[in-house]
């Protein structure tokens, strides 16, 4: 019997499921009594609030408990409160770029990362062969498990600091506006550009005022923003879940969170029908919202459709696992909370052996011929003229085959959605074909021949809101007080939605909240791109817009080698802490310690010198260059270890190895020159610790990225000053002059063929690295153009 199988079969026998509790969370628990207690919690006891949010997946959990941690008097409207923390695709969470997102809400006081360790079951760290700049942790969820301990942190509100923030089983239906020209909002934030030296951004000095302007500037003047406005939120009409009332609920601020549920529509084959999506194993659908996009629309919001598909669920029992390639999840696991990792806990089923294996298989050329066979059974999409405008990023099985017509195979990763079923995620394979041609596809592959589906894959299309439309605090334009986050602004992926869910939810709850006490208004808060991936995220969409689901990559990032997963604390805790988002004294006390740690081991590193040739004597053939250590002029020369880390393939855990045998061997030297028998009893034990887990990639990573940071603000700087520089309209736009560059970025500066790199940088999906790539590309070719000009006047 293999692991999977054994997986299956202990997760079939009767298992005594006790509610343990784990950093408040539940790793286990009984579900139907659990949610019985829940839902006679939270009902409505005021018709007043300072923020209501609207809809409860990863933005509307994320923008509720922010707003709550601001002090703010919030409520979170659902449909159904036994759908809060659902993943509706994929159980996962993290990735390349995604979880550097999730350690950034974590490192905020978010609830993601969190709930993620407490019901995660198999962990990996994507990208570990590469630098720490890309690397991204991702963990597969028990599906059961994420929902519950994302309830029971929402509705038990009281044992987990949020008093102040109730759910309400109801749809929106309509927002209450007071709508007037350049009206003033009930909910005001400061203007930024009346900041005086930086307070509450940046600091001091001439680094925090420049960045207090860039920031100023990107937000663009709250007075200028008064112009624009239309109308200002007053409540929310909605509809009672039970008794299908009527309600208006009063409010300073709304979150909208709508997710797919904007006039969606769900599809199988050319069946065609309303929906957000379907309720988890289960025919039945959750409805669409059709009021708000009414009245975005009545606004002049600028609405678009976009799509998004679920592959179709597998019976586990059914599938051939020894036919598969194998999966492990990795030990130690690295949790995604910091106060955790601060402890040197791994994630609870992590540290009780509770962890799973997924399994990997692949398409062929027989499945490459079914899904074309039958792509005429695809549903036909409002757009794109009728091709549908998905996920770029994570397309469908015929987006694959379409687009890469030469490949003769993609990779589907098998996971199973928990500990206690046999239902499969196929990964990589959503295709909204009619279920019977599903199930030829997936019966092609190796290892599937006999697979069940349990239930079809679907797409669903819907209504999104171009993010321009919005300021960097994702607070509407043209509606003072509305704040739109997830994948109602164009993003794709649980971890963008909640990273936006934060800041929509922190910056609604601090203007409502202070309204309400009658103190003057705060200043905004807005990461920039120089400090987390979620001002990346959202000065794209902000500023460029998207015209197709938006995913977050490290490419974005011209700050990536700063902007790591393993400082996301160092960069953003203390941070949160000013603006009230942090509070809690342990997270607090986490940053510091870490702090402490990393500028101790570094300073230790240099403070350790050695000989070069003492160095390349005991490291191996590659430190120190090899041979090159023993020339001339080189043997009397010192390196210190943090030096010597900074060369190519040395780890940290070689350099200290080689530091702790020194330290061993000056111990050794020691007692055998000590007189007395006490003396050498007391130096005996001595030993160097190496550096700890909790804080050894942050070491490694700041000694070794050292330069690449000069150089990194150098290269932006060069940037900077290239603006106004013209791009020659004969420029080619092909691979095989940019090597670097991918498929989509080629695309689009063909299809756009911007005039300017200041134009070229507002177009979407082009990363800041190819911006500069570009940039010495065309000084290249000027100089070629100016030197041939020469050559031919010389020649004349």
């Amino acid at each position: 019997m293999n692991s999977m199988q054994l997986a299956y079969s202990f997760s079939s026998r009767t298992i005594a499921r006790t509610a343990t509790k784990t950093n408040g969370l539940l790793s286990l628990a009984s579900r139907s009594t659990r949610h019985n207690q829940f839902f006679q919690t939270n009902a409505l006891s005021s018709s007043s609030y300072d923020v209501i949010v609207i809809g409860g997946g990863h933005a509307g959990s994320e923008a509720a408990t922010a707003a709550a941690r601001t002090g703010a008097r919030t409520l979170l409207v659902t449909q159904n409160k036994s759908t809060l923390g659902e993943l509706s695709c994929n159980p996962s969470i993290g990735g390349i770029g995604k979880g550097h997102l999730v350690r950034e809400i974590d490192a905020l006081n978010g609830v993601m990362g969190e709930v993620a360790d407490a019901s995660g079951i198999h962990f990996r760290m994507l990208n570990r062969r590469k630098g720490p700049a890309v690397r991204g942790p991702r963990a597969q969820m028990d599906r059961d498990l994420y929902k519950d301990n994302m309830q029971h942190l929402l509705l038990n509100t009281e044992d987990n600091g949020m008093e102040n923030l109730e759910i309400m089983e109801a749809s929106a239906d309509d927002l209450l506006l007071d709508e007037g020209e350049g009206i003033e909002s009930l909910a005001p934030m400061a203007d930024p550009a009346d900041v005086n030296g930086g307070e509450e951004m940046e600091g001091g000095g001439e680094d925090g005022e420049r960045v207090r302007l860039e920031k100023a500037k990107a937000l663009s003047s709250a007075k200028a923003n008064v112009s624009n406005r239309r109308a200002r939120i007053r409540g929310v009409v909605a509809i009672d879940t039970k008794t299908k009332e009527r309600i208006e609920i009063e409010a300073t601020t709304v979150v909208l969170t709508t997710g797919t549920f904007l006039r969606g529509v769900l599809m199988i084959g050319h069946d065609r029908y309303s929906g957000g999506r379907h309720l988890r194993d289960s025919e039945e659908v959750e409805p669409p919202s059709v009021g708000l996009a009414l009245t975005l629309e009545r606004f002049g919001f600028p609405l678009g459709r976009l799509k998004t598909g679920t592959p179709a669920r597998l019976d586990g029992r059914t599938i051939d696992w020894d036919a598969c390639n194998i999966q492990p999840s990795e030990r130690p696991a690295q949790p995604f909370s910091h106060i955790r990792q601060s402890r040197g806990e791994e994630p609870p089923l992590a540290a009780v052996g509770r962890l799973i294996d997924c399994y990997q298989t692949a398409t062929n050329e027989e499945t490459h011929k079914l899904v074309m066979e039958y792509a005429h059974l695809l549903p036909q999409y409002d757009g794109m003229d009728g091709k549908g405008n998905g996920p770029r990023y994570c397309p469908s099985i015929y987006k694959k085959v379409e687009r890469f017509a030469e490949r003769k195979s993609h990779n589907s990763f098998l996971e199973p959605e928990g500990l206690n079923t046999d239902i499969v995620y196929p990964n990589g394979m959503s295709g909204p074909y009619p279920e019977e041609i599903q199930l030829k596809i997936f019966q092609s592959m190796k290892g599937l021949e006999k697979a069940e589906i349990v239930r079809p894959g679907y797409d669903v299309e819907y209504d999104f809101v171009n993010p321009q439309a919005l300021t960097h605090t994702l607070e509407a334009k043209s509606i003072a007080g509305l704040y739109l986050a997830g994948q109602i602004c164009g993003t794709t992926g649980y971890e963008e939605a909640g990273a936006q869910g934060i800041i929509a939810g922190a910056n609604a709850g601090r203007a409502a909240g202070a309204a309400y006490r009658g103190e003057k208004a705060p200043v905004p808060f807005v990461l920039g791109r120089d400090e987390a991936y979620i001002g990346v995220l959202i000065d794209d969409l902000v500023t460029k817009g998207t015209t197709e689901p938006y995913r977050m990559f490290t490419s974005r990032a011209e700050y990536r080698i700063s902007l790591r997963q393993d400082n996301a604390d160092l960069r953003l805790t203390k941070k949160g802490a000013e603006y009230g988002l942090v509070t809690d004294p342990e997270r607090l006390a986490a940053v510091d310690m870490r702090q402490s740690l990393i500028s101790e081991n570094v300073d230790r590193l240099r403070n350790f010198k050695l000989f070069v040739t003492d160095w390349a004597d005991r490291g191996s053939n590659d430190l120190m260059g090899g041979a090159s250590a023993y020339k001339p002029g080189r043997q009397g020369q010192k390196k210190s270890a943090d030096e010597v880390l900074g060369m190519p393939n040395v780890s940290l855990k070689m350099v200290e190895q080689i530091m702790a045998d020194v330290f061993d061997e000056e111990q050794k030297e020691k007692q055998s020159t000590a007189d007395g028998e006490s003396s050498s009893e007391s130096d005996s034990g001595a030993k160097m610790n190496p550096t700890p887990t909790s804080v050894y990639d942050t070491v490694e990573a700041s000694i070794k990225y050292k330069s690449y940071v000069v150089r990194q603000e150098k290269d932006i700087e060069s940037w900077r000053r290239a603006q106004g520089a013209k791009i020659p309209p004969s420029i080619i736009y092909e691979h095989a002059l940019m090597p670097t560059f991918s498929k989509e970025e080629i695309e689009k500066l063909d299809q756009f063929r911007p005039s300017t790199f200041a134009e070229a940088s507002q177009i979407s999906g082009i990363t800041p690295q190819s911006l500069v790539y570009l940039y010495h590309h065309v000084m290249r070719l000027n100089k070629e153009s100016n030197k041939k000009k020469r050559e031919e006047i010389a020649a004349v």
